[in-house]
Order: C-alpha cells, then structure tokens, then sequence
C-alpha cells in the first residue's frame, strides 16, 4: 500500500476519491491501528523503562572478591578457609542475590584498593576504611561497620618512668616558666620600690638580683624575713606575693601529684593530645597514618600490626594507634597480660565493601547488605567475634 493510503482511508469518501485511495478492508484497518500502537509504545514507553531497571547482574559470572587478613573482620583457617565478621556478612549478601564468586586473598590494602580500581576484583571487603581519596578510584557500597581509631599502651609503668616524664613534659616546663615569671616580675617591682630607701636593694644589677633572689625565697617560704622589704608599699607588695605564692604553690603541686597518680593508674596516655609528648607506632600504609599526619603526630611505621604491638611490649614505643576493633582482637588474643586498649575511640571511621566504578553491584548489594546488617543475627555476629552486640 503506499504511503499516502495509511491516511487517506480515514478520509471521507469524496476525498479518498480525490486522492486515489482505495479503502482498505476492516481486517487491514485493524492491523494498521496495531501496528501504529506498537510502534508508539516502542518509542516513548521503552526508553523511559529502559532507563529505570537496574542492570542486570550476569548469573553465569563467577565474580573475583578481594580480601585480606584483619581479626577479626577476615580470618583464615589451617585448612585455608576464610571466616570472621566481612566474610560471614559476605556470604550471606550473595546468597541473597544468588552470585557465584570465589575469595582473592591479597597482602595489603592497597592492593585491595588498587585491584578494584583497576577491575582485576570485582569487590573487596574487609576492614576496609572509607576515605576520600580511595572514594576517587573506586565506589563504596553502603557501610556496614561504624568505628573508630582506638590507642593500646602497655599495662604497667615503673613509677621512675612515670615521674621523669611528668618532669621533663611540656605542661610541666609551661608551669615552671608561668612561676618564675612571676617571682621575677614581683622581685622586679620590690627592687624599684625600695632601691632608694633600702640599703641591700640599692644598686642597679646587684639590687635588681636581691630582689629577684627575695621574691624567689618568699615564693617557697624559705626565710622571707631576711633582707625584707622595709618601707610601707614594699611590704604590701611583698605580703600580696607570699599570700599569692601559697596558692601558686598549692595548685602546682597538686597537679604535679595528681599527674604523677593518673600516669600510675592509666599510663602514659589517656587522651589524642598525650600522643604528642609519648613514641607512637602505627601500621604502615593504613588509614591510621592519614589521621596521625594529619593532626601533626609523629609515629614509628610498622609493616603488620603484630609487629607493632611487639615492639611495644619490647619497650621500644610507648602508644600503638590502629583501628579500635582489630586491635582490641589483637590484643586480647596475644598480648592480654601486658598491653591494653584505651577505653577512648577518635577519628570516626566507617567500613565498606569496594567496587570498581560504575559496577552494577553496587545498586545490587545495597539493599541486601542493610537489610542484613538490620538484623538479629548482625548483632549476634558482633557479640560472637567482638563480645558485645553494639558497635563502638
């Protein structure tokens, strides 16, 4: 039929004759009313649904996750298995969605990071931290684990250590500084006030160095009588700074001994600002360097943790920083009897499972992935591997 007679058939009968068209059948007119259906729903409604379903996940795909060894996040068995908290939440998200995968155990995380940016992994779960720069090479699913950076120290300080570093600390030298200061401040105004009358403040140099020498003795109460100030305003100067010397006195060494009780009792450090005056180690090429960098921290790099926690017990640093549950686990399996972790928790973390860019996992596994961690049994995996039902 031509062209012209798909519109010509709808037209009055005077004009089909006009334009040479033959009407067509009641059967052909049906098919060309369906016709014309069809083909408007393939172009206006098949795009627009086209855009709105997800892509859809091969299932004959057997997917590569990369992991790496974190207790008690990843665990391996004599047998090679793999086991712990990323590995069981894991394997319950992929049951769900029906997926065909195999585990990729790899060395560090920058290899994790790395692999999965690249597309060698498919995901990659483990401790792994979100940060803004891994957030540029790969996309983060939905975090399934929210914590933090903990600090372990050794259990126990010799009270000589203790004291020599409350001595030798910057608050300490602040305090001593603040006090002289003022001793030779008051030692300054008693040797103008009394130079010309009092015979053992005339002078200059000498004069100025009495005076200085009789603030600093009124200060510790040592014998203020001697070589006293003599006339009216020296003597209210000088009765003014020993009442003020009894209190400075007072409050200094109630600090000193309160600092000297709390190292005692909780070591060397029981706050992030202590870290700056102690030997820190850290783990190498983890999200804890960032954080330690960033607030102008110095630290010992270690390649594991384990190594790290050694070489505290060893003496040779004095703070280890590294993620609150891997090294609480750590701590509690190995090292129990001489360190412990702080019952402190900084620099908010979130933990997530990795995947390429664009990866169509990551619309697949959101729902799953919080519906699980939603649920009962997520709290009873925490308290089975972690000993407590909440996280930190």
């Amino acid at each position: 039929m031509p062209f012209i007679d798909l519109f010509a058939w709808s037209a009055p009968p005077e004009r089909q004759a006009q334009l040479g068209a033959t009407a067509p059948s009641t059967m052909a007119r049906t098919r060309i009313v369906a016709a014309i259906c069809v083909g408007w729903a393939a172009a206006v409604l098949a795009p627009g649904a086209a855009r709105s379903q997800p892509d859809v996940l091969p299932l004959d795909k057997e997917f590569i996750i990369a992991t790496k060894e974190a207790p008690p996040f990843v665990m391996r068995r004599p047998d090679g298995t793999l086991y712990g908290i990323s590995i069981d939440l894991w394997r319950r998200v992929a049951d769900r969605l029906h997926l065909r995968y195999h585990f990729s155990l790899q060395p560090t995380v920058e290899a994790l990071v790395t692999g999965t940016a690249e597309g060698s992994f498919d995901a990659a779960i483990a401790a792994l931290t979100v940060t803004a720069s891994r957030a540029k090479v790969v996309d983060f699913t939905q975090p399934f684990y929210s914590t933090g950076l903990g600090v372990a120290v050794p259990i126990g300080e010799s009270r000589w250590r203790s004291v020599s570093r409350a001595l030798f600390s910057f608050g300490f030298l602040q305090a001593v500084l603040a006090l002289l200061a003022i001793a030779v401040t008051v030692g300054s105004a008693i040797w103008l006030l009394e130079r010309r009358k009092t015979e053992h403040f005339g002078g200059g140099a000498k004069g100025l160095g009495t005076g200085v020498w009789w603030s600093a003795i009124a200060m510790t109460q040592a014998g203020a009588a001697q070589n006293a100030p003599a006339t009216l305003p020296g003597r209210i100067v000088a009765v003014g700074w020993m009442i003020t010397s009894v209190i400075a006195i007072a409050v200094f060494t109630a600090g000193i001994t309160s600092t000297l009780t709390r190292r005692e009792l909780q070591g060397a450090v029981h706050s992030v600002n202590d870290l700056r005056s102690v030997r820190v180690g850290a783990p190498s090429s983890s999200a804890t360097v960032d954080y330690l960098d960033h607030q102008r921290i110095s630290y010992r790099g270690f390649a594991q943790p384990y190594d790290g926690l050694k070489a505290m017990e060893a003496g040779a640093v004095d703070a280890f920083v590294y993620d609150r549950p891997l090294l609480t686990w750590l701590v509690l399996q190995d090292f129990s009897g001489a360190l412990r972790v702080l019952d402190i928790t900084f620099d908010r973390q979130n933990y997530a499972i990795a995947l390429p860019k664009g990866s169509p996992l990551r619309q697949a596994i959101d729902a799953p992935l919080l519906e699980e961690t939603e649920s009962e049994w997520w709290q009873q995996t925490l308290f089975q591997y972690l000993g407590r039902s909440r996280q930190n």
